[in-house]
């Protein structure tokens, strides 16, 4: 019997100066990047979630720990590697991943073909199996200032269960 789950995934992260700016393993010229004890990658972080939550295989900061020194700086496609991992441990092949990124500045659309390609290689799935949409908040809270970026994800999974 074939079962498919789905999961929901989302990260936020604020805009700071004197850090890279890193969406899907893709370092993107700004003049601010993303706050956080990894790269900080708000596309890797929610695709991560999403794909953890709909194995019902706990959450990123479970596996990740910012408390754990061995994350700091790390990238974040390595935290999407280590779930594909998880996932096939437990029974699961990924179908599909689709992301929104929600950002006011920089545009996105130049570099989101080499952020799905990423994507796609590090969970080990075809490049149509992995979506990426860019949105802006229209000057709307903490993301509309430029104060932050944040990013939602959908996974969904397939499992061959036996009874």
């Amino acid at each position: 019997m074939t079962e498919f789950r789905t999961g929901i995934g989302y990260d936020v992260h604020r805009l700071v100066e004197g850090r890279r700016l890193v969406l899907g393993g893709v370092e993107i010229p700004h003049s601010k990047g993303l706050a956080g004890h990894s790269d900080a990658d708000v596309v890797s972080h929610a695709a991560t979630d999403a794909l953890l939550g709909a194995a019902g295989l706990g959450d990123i900061g479970e596996h990740f720990p910012p408390s754990d020194p061995q994350w700091k700086d790390a990238p974040s496609l390595l935290f999407l590697s280590r779930a594909r991992e998880l996932l096939a441990q437990a029974g699961f092949s990924i179908v599909h991943v689709d992301i929104v990124v929600v950002i006011e500045q920089p545009k996105i659309l130049p570099y989101r073909e080499q952020i799905c390609r990423n994507l796609a290689q590090a969970l080990g799935v075809g490049r149509t199996a992995v979506s990426l949409k860019a949105k802006t908040a229209e000057g709307i809270g903490p993301v509309g200032a430029g104060e932050a970026a944040e990013a939602h994800a959908v996974a969904t999974l397939k499992a061959d269960l036996r009874n």
